[in-house]
């Protein structure tokens, strides 16, 4: 009941924030609509009177307003849905635009990526089209209940106990709510089983992996396993819907009996001269209407206990905006600094996602001038890409912390710092839109258009060696890329991670610059030639900003130019110094070394 009138609150204020003219109207029209059921019921009891008693005339006009109040009642219904409907599409585009917040509002990601996270995540995101209708059904519940106390006051005068009819209607939506509650713990209990069959079916029907799969014969088992999930998810679903089915049988089951006791109640009077024929028309159409009623209550009973729970479960996600994080935000921000003056200093920082037995660091401190490029070296799952999102402040550290210029990284306007930071993460956007904008969501400054400075953007596609890719195209910057929403161009995996550098390298004046396997998907000689033309715009940037730039990547060919290395090892600093003093010393970093060397050689 609580989430029935969550969302009749909910959508009733925000329906009359977006347009209260159109919502008055409909609801008004709406209404008219409704006052004519009864009435009609009315209309056809005198002209029954009228025919019996042989009046010719009186039978016509009855005859006449019983059709004009059918037409009403069906066109001013026509005419208020017209009205509703439009602020029931704006209401969901709304909740679409809260849920696009929730998902991805925190400013850092440790709830994000929690399985309870994403089961709430695809139960709104499947569940918030239909709040759609949310709105009509508030409206029609008002008109329901017009009606209902009108047939009340028109049964009573025909037979007292006949108006307890309707409030026999309170069975059925009891058991309504009780097999709601059934079916909305099975949604819950099968959502992962649920998520797993939706991406399952995307991956095997997408074009990227396509290949891989036909290669590797991976069809059938994806098929298998998607099968699988789906199974095991309808089949919580499908024995929540039978259980469900059998209470609202047991309460349609009682309604009927009641409905079935008043017409012989009826009848009985009728047989004993009590009431006439006419009374009786009155009562059938009544009670008729009293059917159609319950069985539209049941229905919007649904519709709004549903938009309910979904606006409460948006509402958790939310939350987590201020609740994910290891710690609370401050309450005042510290401002981020114009330039790097010492630099970054871990003390004693350690990460444990949550749920984790084992933390991802452990114990972490070193020191990082301030226009330093550094490079992270390590075995996978040595911890690089978490530190390097502790950096870029996307998680924060579950122990120890992360000074900026001797300030609490936990300390600073996460906003501003973020602003402050560009970085080529390992699963980098590919957006599918014009090369401009695709490479232009890079610097997004208030009254700017993304990629509509063409000599930024011709720099940083020079920088990121990728103008080879612009001059390939007849139009230039503005070629589509992808083929997801029309013809465009399908580029390679280099040739993507290269268009996601140069959006990277585009942000104006970073503090911290991350590149995270940036030359993953490129040759050695591309590879080469990219750190030989980003060397000198890191030392720009360092000399303006004291900027620090952490670079990972497994290629030590590229990892030897950095100032300082920094050797990870089970989530514990190994090593740190340069790479002559590395290799000085037995250690992982010169056996690593000497081993990829060998491979090279």
């Amino acid at each position: 009941m609580k989430d029935l009138l969550r969302a009749v609150s909910h959508f009733t204020r925000l329906s009359w924030r977006i347009d209260r003219r159109r919502l008055i109207t409909g609801l008004g029209l709406l209404l008219l609509g409704c006052l004519a059921t009864p009435a009609l019921a009315v209309a056809l009891k005198h002209l029954t009177e009228a025919v019996l008693a042989g009046d010719g005339g009186p039978a016509a006009g009855f005859a006449l307003a019983a059709a004009l109040l059918l037409v009403a009642e069906l066109m001013l219904g026509h005419f208020a849905h017209l009205h509703y409907f439009e602020l029931g599409e704006l209401e969901e585009v709304e909740l679409q635009t809260r849920l696009l917040d929730a998902a991805g509002g925190p400013d850092t990601l440790e709830r994000v990526a929690g399985p309870e996270f994403a089961d709430a995540l695809h139960l709104v995101r499947e569940d918030v089209v239909k709040t759609r209708a949310a709105l009509e059904a508030v409206l029609q519940l008002v008109a329901i209940g017009l009606q209902t106390v009108l047939t009340m006051l028109l049964l009573a005068r025909v037979q007292p106990v006949l108006a307890l009819l309707p409030l026999l209607a309170v069975p059925p939506v009891l058991a309504g709510h009780r097999a709601q509650e059934l079916v909305e713990r099975a949604k819950k209990r099968s959502a992962e089983d649920s998520r797993r069959t939706r991406d399952l079916l995307r991956l095997a029907t997408a074009p990227g992996p396509a290949g891989e799969i036909r290669l590797s014969g991976a069809g059938p088992e994806l098929r298998r396993r998607q099968a699988e999930s789906w199974r095991a998810a309808s089949g919580v679903l499908n024995r929540a819907q039978w259980g469900a089915a059998g209470l609202r049988a047991v309460g349609q089951l009682l309604f009927a009996a009641a409905y079935a006791g008043a017409l012989l109640i009826t009848v009985g009077a009728a047989l004993d001269g009590r009431i006439g024929l006419g009374d009786v028309v009155l009562v059938i159409t009544l009670t008729v209407q009293i059917s159609t009623q319950t069985a539209a209550f049941l229905g919007l009973f649904g519709v709004l206990q549903g938009a309910g729970r979904t606006v409460r479960r948006l509402a958790g996600l939310a939350a987590d905006e201020s609740g994910g994080a290891a710690d609370p935000a401050p309450a005042t921000a510290a401002g981020v600094p114009a330039r790097l003056e010492r630099g970054i200093r871990f003390e004693h920082v350690s990460f444990r996602y949550p749920g984790a037995d084992h933390p991802v660091l452990d114990d972490v401190s070193l020191d990082i001038p301030a226009g330093a490029t550094i490079a992270l070296v390590g075995e996978n799952g040595a911890g690089k890409s978490t530190l390097v999102k502790l950096l870029c402040g996307l998680y924060r550290p579950t122990g120890g912390r992360i000074l900026v210029d001797g300030t609490d990284l936990a300390e600073l306007d996460g906003a501003a710092w973020r602003e402050r930071v560009a970085a080529l993460l390992q699963d980098f956007a590919r957006y599918e839109l014009p090369l401009r904008q695709t490479v232009g969501l890079g610097d997004l400054r208030p009254g700017r258009e993304p990629g509509d400075d063409d000599t930024a953007l011709a720099a940083a596609l020079r920088k990121a060696d990728a103008e080879s890719i612009v001059g390939a195209f007849p139009q230039g910057a503005d070629q589509l890329l992808g083929k997801g929403y029309g013809d465009g161009a399908e580029l390679s995996g280099g040739q993507w991670q290269k268009l996601g550098l140069a959006r990277t390298l585009l942000r104006p004046a970073p503090l911290l610059l991350v590149l995270d396997e940036p030359a993953s998907a490129l040759d050695a000689e591309a590879e080469h030639l990219l750190f030989d033309g980003y060397g000198a715009t890191a030392r720009t940037r360092a000399a303006a900003h004291g900027s620090v730039t952490v670079l990972v990547t497994h290629r030590f060919s590229t990892v030897s130019r950095a100032e300082r290395i920094l050797v990870l090892a089970g989530g514990r600093v190994r090593e740190w110094g340069t790479h002559e003093d590395l290799m000085a010393r037995p250690g992982l970093y010169a056996e690593l070394y000497a081993l990829q060397a060998g491979a090279y050689a």
